[in-house]
């Protein structure tokens, strides 16, 4: 199982990207989505999740109006719409999925805000 993620790169403060990951190989059931950053000398931390059932979207209060996860679990992909980008946003972007089992990590997409 893989996850890859697209869609960093290089942006001014205010500009926008849209980061998009889609999980390859076999896995049983996806039940929730989710992209986590981690900026330099800081911990991991959760941007956007969603879960299969719906009515429940979790954003990090930083993105809140900003940012939009879009998932599709039957195709298994997510994608986050990052809106009015801040220097602060400048992070390692990573794509994580989970079922009842176990979860995956995507490898990671640097996403770049300069002022």
């Amino acid at each position: 199982v893989q996850l890859q993620a697209s869609g960093g790169g290089l942006v001014q403060a205010g500009g926008s990207l849209r980061l998009s990951c889609a999980v390859s190989g076999s896995v049983f059931r996806i039940n929730a989505m989710s992209w986590y950053r981690q900026a330099p000398g800081k911990e991991r931390e959760l941007v956007a999740g969603d879960t299969i059932r719906g009515g429940y979207t979790n954003y990090a209060d930083s993105v809140k109006g900003r940012f939009t996860i879009s998932s599709d679990y039957a195709k298994n992909t997510v994608d986050l719409q990052m809106n009015s980008l801040k220097v602060e946003d400048t992070a390692v972007y990573y794509c994580h999925v989970r079922n009842s089992y176990t979860e995956f990590w995507g490898r990671g997409t640097l996403v770049t805000v300069s002022s």
